[in-house]
């Protein structure tokens, strides 16, 4: 399962798309976009670039939205990519390279994997 986060770099914003149990490292993508004018789009702001979508729920189709996409180096070796819909009951199952040819996304690594406690 992928999740869709939303970043604004300096005046502009982009989509990223990771692994659900995971989380963005923001200093990664700050060494990736060259810039530390990077952080995490607001509530407001989501709603105003996916007014079609839930919030939360916004597909890793930045593309069609005039967003730049940018994937986690980690998702690009499943056969397939799982990502809600626009809603939170609707969920969308493709293969990951059919993903990559529509988006022609960025692949770099940005995750930072929660820590486990045994």
């Amino acid at each position: 399962m992928a999740k869709v986060v939303i970043v604004k770099v300096k005046e502009r914003f982009a989509t990223t798309v990771l692994p659900a149990t995971a989380k963005v490292d923001v200093q990664r993508l700050r060494k990736i976009f060259g810039t530390h004018r990077v952080r995490l789009a607001t509530e407001e702001e989501i709603r105003q670039l996916f007014p079609d979508c839930e919030l939360g729920a916004m597909p890793p189709l930045g593309t069609l939205y005039g967003l730049p996409v940018y994937v986690d180096r980690s998702l690009t070796g499943d056969e397939q990519i799982v990502f809600e819909g626009g809603t939170h009951s609707e969920a969308i199952r493709m293969r990951y390279w059919d993903f990559a040819a529509l988006v022609f996304p960025v692949v770099a690594e940005f995750n930072r994997r929660p820590m486990t406690t045994c």
